[in-house]
């Protein structure tokens, strides 16, 4: 019977060591692309198929894989547009081109604590070597689970655990921005449409209890920007209408613009999304009210489909949080064991872009 080729084998005919073969399969940022191209070519013609992925698993501990846990339902990854930005990060970090993503979807009864972490998440059962959480509520049992077991973890914008590497943005000073914008317009009489407090199923006018009661830091920390700078010009909690969608997708979106533009007061909106945003711009259309003209709405993201919308919204950096989170991640998993991992908090730059949805209320132009 023919031997099997072997990576020894690549490396004589290839004329170089046998960790750069290892490397051009494995770790290809540690090599020149043209020598790993080489490599690649003379492993091709000898038949040499790569590494064994289940003998390097049993050798060194790792299975190939890592997880990213998310905010909502499985279907969330594919169509929520900030989401599949972070995915699209993700993947253009070489040093995971080889590894395996797993989606691991938001558990509700994990989220309200009515669950076994332990036992009842796929992501600390031995599926991955490392996880990213992004966005996820208040003390999601999950994450400690993984810390227990030795499982590294990269944060993204949620939660803030000490001690754990973090890449997000300052939600609260950016939506100090976002709100500031509409009140130097001139905008006084204005509503809030927030994506969801927590992940209890509510949806409707939020409440100073409701507020109080939340568990997603992101949505939270963008509503109290929002009440700081409504502050500065005497706007208190109360002096805002504020309506929780409920979810995060347009659905729930369109559903919150109904219960805003009941209100025909108002004159501005802000949104902790661009999904939301849209949504209420869509909703206003519909209904007969004219962005800007009667309505002006500002969003947060800056998603793809913004720019073309003529949305005003707070940008941010969403494919360079993937890229960061990934980065953070490979290189908690290929440090020695014995080296004490560095924990950095990086926060990434937002600044607000003034387009066509938002302008002076009538009673000021």
């Amino acid at each position: 019977m023919k031997r099997a080729v072997s990576m020894k084998d690549v490396a004589l005919a290839a004329g170089v060591s046998q960790p750069a073969v290892s490397y051009a399969y494995n770790k290809p940022s540690e090599i020149s692309e043209a020598q790993r191209e080489h490599i690649f070519a003379v492993a091709k013609k000898l038949g040499y198929p790569g590494p064994n992925v289940r003998g390097r698993s049993l050798r060194s501990g790792r299975v190939g894989a890592v997880g990213l846990m998310i905010m909502d339902e499985l279907p969330y990854a594919f169509a929520d547009p900030a989401t599949t930005c972070l995915l699209r990060g993700i993947g253009e970090i070489s040093e995971l081109a080889n590894v395996a993503l797993a989606l691991f979807p938001l558990q509700k009864d994990l989220a309200n604590h009515a669950g076994d972490a332990e036992n009842g998440s796929l992501a600390v059962r031995g599926f991955v070597d490392g996880l990213i959480a992004y966005s996820l509520p208040d003390r999601y049992p999950v994450i400690e689970v993984a810390r227990r077991q030795g499982i590294p973890v990269v944060i993204v914008d949620a939660p803030i655990i000490d001690k754990v590497p973090f890449v997000g943005i300052d939600d609260l000073e950016s939506a100090i921005v976002q709100m500031r914008h509409l009140i130097e317009l001139g905008h006084r009489r204005i509503g809030i449409v927030a994506d969801r407090l927590r992940p209890d199923g509510f949806k409707g006018i939020v409440t100073r209890q409701r507020f109080q009661e939340a568990t997603e830091n992101v949505v939270r920390a963008r509503i109290d920007g929002y009440l700081h700078a409504a502050e500065a010009v005497g706007l208190g909690f109360d002096d805002l209408l504020i309506v929780e969608a409920g979810g995060f997708d347009r659905a729930s979106g369109i559903w919150a613009a109904e219960q805003i533009l009941q209100h025909t007061g108002l004159t501005a909106v802000a949104a902790t999304s661009d999904v939301m945003a849209l949504a209420l711009v869509q909703a206003a259309r519909e209904r007969g009210v004219a962005v800007p003209d009667r309505l002006s709405v500002v969003g947060f993201d800056d998603i793809p489909e913004a720019a073309g919308a003529g949305l005003t919204t707070i940008h941010q950096p969403l494919i360079e949080k993937g890229r960061q989170a990934a980065q953070l991640l490979s290189e908690l998993l290929s440090g020695p064991a014995s080296r004490k991992p560095r924990v950095p908090r990086v926060l990434l730059p937002t600044e607000l872009v003034v387009r066509s949805t938002t302008q002076a209320p009538a009673a000021a132009r």
